[in-house]
């Protein structure tokens, strides 16, 4: 493939095209050209007379426009080039809370030609350093408050050049550049971002998405189900670093020429002010945020909101249904995968249903296979596959072969559909835990554990929450002989986890055990582990 990459170390680590998914382009709006630059397309272009002076980006005390975006951006990709020499297909790790100079950020590092590799404000020095290793980050860019971890991780790579912002010096370099940049002229088929998957410890996937991948989700999902327009503010809870934040408060309002307001914090009552307060209209947030939030709805006044989408976990019926009867809206119920970088099954308001994830996008297709590939028939449970615009490209993973099979997406997912298309889900086909809109590895924080010295062995799985409509993390350990279990232990073991690791991954509870069920060969039989887990407590 052609590109304008100088480094090439992304392009040479994409999987064989032999394994790619097979790609379709036949929806209108889908036929790119050759070249293209996302930035060029989400941010400078004018789509209106007053494109210029509309509002784009609101944070804490702060609103920028188009022009002040465009400004800001353009500083940053100068300062990127000029001042730390980035070169184009150099990865730029991002490192901060929701907020206009991540944004702006991310759009510099379009601008420059580079990579970016956005990462979670949770994350610990371990988890930074894994990322870092495994997308080989030359740059990186950190807001000030989340210095210290990042500093650790790097501690021994000097080579990697960090500049801070927020109370750092990467707004003074801005100052003295000026706020004009001609983006580079990429290739549709350059890698735009790199976004890590599930666990990020250990061995984590990196899934690789081209300038052409960003702008496609946005004329499928964003164009044909969400709807919205250039009237609208959008908001949420989820970080940038995750594909659905970035789709749902940075890409789809840029895409239509609509704002965003990106929060810090974004807990269920935070949302809600922060809706009231700027009359919001579009939501992105998780079904636990619903659900939480219904209940406090009488609160504030959540009248301007008229868009609410639902991604992360599967979206429970009575929370669909209390969220209409509250407030007279259909939550935009939808599953994507971090591979497929943003939602691929979803309807928009006037075709969805309570309790179904909906159709395929527009765009894309989707079926229920066996395990051997075959299509099987409606109503029956298989896996979920899935072929449209976007697709799996792992960099030098051999679990491409898992996820791509004869051109097809299987995203890991047991769901059934019925006769008019509309797709049920069932449950996740792997061991991934899905808790509060955040994909957990059990082995990961397996890994993490068995780090403690009075740790023999342990197994982590999901337990199912009924009362938040999720799950939580569970740990079984074995712990060394001579070791008590008991509270202290199980605290113990928490906050060396939570120390560890980004916060949300710590077990929510710990069960010492004797032994872990294992099968003949060895294997720990967590299946066995999660159906105890799911048993009531007198069970």
């Amino acid at each position: 493939m052609h590109s304008a990459h100088i480094d090439r170390f992304a392009a040479e680590r994409l999987p064989p095209m032999e394994q790619w998914p097979e790609l379709l382009f036949s929806l209108d709006g889908l036929k790119y050209g050759e070249r293209m630059n996302c930035a060029s397309l989400l941010l400078d272009r004018d789509n209106a007379p007053d494109a210029g002076s509309r509002r784009c980006i609101v944070g804490s005390g702060i609103t920028w426009t188009y022009d002040e975006l465009r400004s800001h951006a353009n500083r940053i990709a100068r300062v990127l080039v000029d001042d730390l020499g980035v070169v184009p297909g150099n990865r730029v790790l991002l490192r901060g809370f929701n907020s206009p100079m991540l944004a702006a950020s991310w759009l510099g590092v379009m601008k420059a030609g580079a990579i970016a590799v956005t990462t979670m404000p949770l994350y610990r020095a371990i988890e930074l350093r894994t990322v870092a290793d495994r997308a080989a980050v030359t740059h990186a860019l950190c807001e000030a408050r989340l210095g210290d971890e990042w500093r650790s991780a790097m501690s021994d790579r000097p080579d990697v050049r960090t500049l801070y912002f927020g109370e750092g010096d990467l707004e003074d370099r801005m100052l003295a550049r000026t706020d004009t940049f001609e983006n580079v002229d990429t290739y549709a088929t350059d890698v735009a971002m790199i976004a890590f998957t599930s666990g990020t410890t250990g061995r984590p996937k990196a899934a690789a998405h081209f300038h052409r991948d960003i702008m496609a989700v946005c004329d499928t999902y964003g164009r044909y189900v969400l709807q919205a327009n250039c009237e609208d503010l959008f908001t949420g809870s989820p970080p940038l670093a995750f594909t659905f934040g970035l789709g749902g408060l940075l890409l789809f309002p840029l895409h239509i020429g609509a704002a965003s307001l990106l929060l810090e914090r974004a807990q269920p009552e935070l949302l809600l002010a922060a809706i009231a307060q700027h009359r919001a209209s579009v939501l992105f947030t998780a079904p636990v945020a619903y659900r939480a939030m219904a209940e406090q709805l009488g609160r504030y006044d959540a009248s301007s909101l008229r868009i609410c989408v639902s991604a992360g976990e599967t979206l429970p019926l009575p929370v669909w249904q209390t969220w209409y009867e509250r407030t007279g809206i259909k939550i935009l119920d939808g599953i994507g995968s971090t591979e497929m970088l943003h939602i691929f099954i979803g309807s928009p308001r006037e075709e969805a249903i309570g309790g179904s994830t909906g159709r395929a996008v527009p765009g894309y297709i989707a079926q229920i296979h066996d395990d051997q590939g075959r299509p099987v028939p409606s109503g029956t449970v298989g896996r979920l596959a899935v072929k449209g615009p976007t697709g799996c490209r792992y960099l030098d993973d051999d679990r491409q072969t898992t996820y791509v099979q004869n051109g097809w997406n299987y995203p890991g997912d047991a769901y059934r559909m019925d006769d008019g298309g509309y797709f049920w889900y069932v449950a996740r086909t792997d061991d991934m835990i899905i808790s509060s809109g955040y994909n957990i590895s059990g082995p990961e924080v397996e890994q993490v554990l068995l780090e403690h010295a009075d740790v023999k062995e342990c197994a982590v799985v999901g337990k199912p929450d009924p009362a938040r409509d999720t799950n939580i993390v569970k740990a079984y350990v074995v712990l060394k002989a001579g070791v008590e279990a008991n509270a202290a232990k199980a605290e113990e073991l928490q906050t060396f986890v939570r120390d560890r690791v980004a916060p949300f991954k710590t077990p929510r509870e710990v069960e010492f055990v004797d032994e872990l069920p294992r099968t003949e060969t060895g294997k720990v039989q967590r299946f066995r582990l999660r159906a105890r887990a799911a048993l009531p407590i007198n069970g």
